[in-house]
């Protein structure tokens, strides 16, 4: 049984920053949902940090933000430690949190993580959307985690997860650990397309050597030697 770690509620303060600098404060954190009255929570094993147009000293290509504030992306340039929810494929809503300064884009993809409470009602979320193969799936690749967390776009799309205030019939609040994880790895983003999703952008962290941490991919165009090629993400 894994050890209890000391935890406490994150603040908005905890997501003033950049989010590749605060991506790695995430690994181990807690996200604990409640939708519709089943409480659910997960052990962040894997993040990626996305930026902003104007965000930081190197533009991200592979951000929603990229070419500036739209409907879709909104959340994005709002208050730190709000969730932006977005739909993926059509299909998944993914769970992302806000970092940086209110007017100023950012945010850190929750690609996976282990569930600790509510596996229950994880296991039925996930096998409403899909077949679960082994419990260390159930949240084990972004699509997966908003699923087992219940978190839907686009009614929820901006959730507070400081206050824990509600939101259509959903709260959401984030723990982190008192002392971070100081070993951990970091890569390309998984499936991201030409350069952002090369070694040029090192902006995923993950819990080496965790069972629940998705499997990487190259994304189409991407690879270790490339780095000069215009690109756009996959989503």
């Amino acid at each position: 049984m894994r050890p209890t770690r000391p935890m406490r509620p994150a603040t908005r303060e905890d997501f003033a920053g950049l989010p590749v600098d605060v991506s790695p404060r995430l690994l181990g954190a807690h996200l604990t949902t409640e939708v519709a009255g089943q409480t659910v929570t997960v052990r962040l094993t894997e993040v990626e940090a996305y930026h902003g147009a104007g965000t930081g000293d190197v533009p991200d290509p592979g951000s929603h933000a990229r070419m500036g504030r739209t409907t879709r992306n909104a959340t994005m340039w709002g208050e730190p430690g709000h969730l932006y929810v977005y739909l993926s494929h059509g299909i998944h809503s993914c769970v992302n949190v806000v970092c940086g300064p209110d007017g100023v884009a950012g945010g850190i993809l929750l690609r996976a993580g282990e569930i600790i409470a509510g596996t229950d009602a994880a296991t039925r979320r996930r096998r409403e959307r899909g077949v679960v193969r082994a419990e260390r799936d159930l949240a084990r690749g972004p699509g997966r985690l908003g699923d087992a967390v219940g978190l839907r776009h686009p009614v929820h799309d901006g959730i507070d997860a400081i206050t824990g205030v509600a939101l259509a019939g959903a709260s959401a609040q984030i723990f982190l650990l008192v002392e971070p994880i100081a070993d951990f790895a970091r890569g390309p983003r998984v499936g991201v397309a030409g350069v952002a999703g090369t070694d040029a952008f090192p902006w995923r962290f993950w819990i080496d050597g965790d069972p629940s941490v998705s499997v990487f991919r190259w994304g189409r165009g991407a690879g270790p030697s490339v780095r000069d090629e215009a690109s756009v993400v996959l989503d």
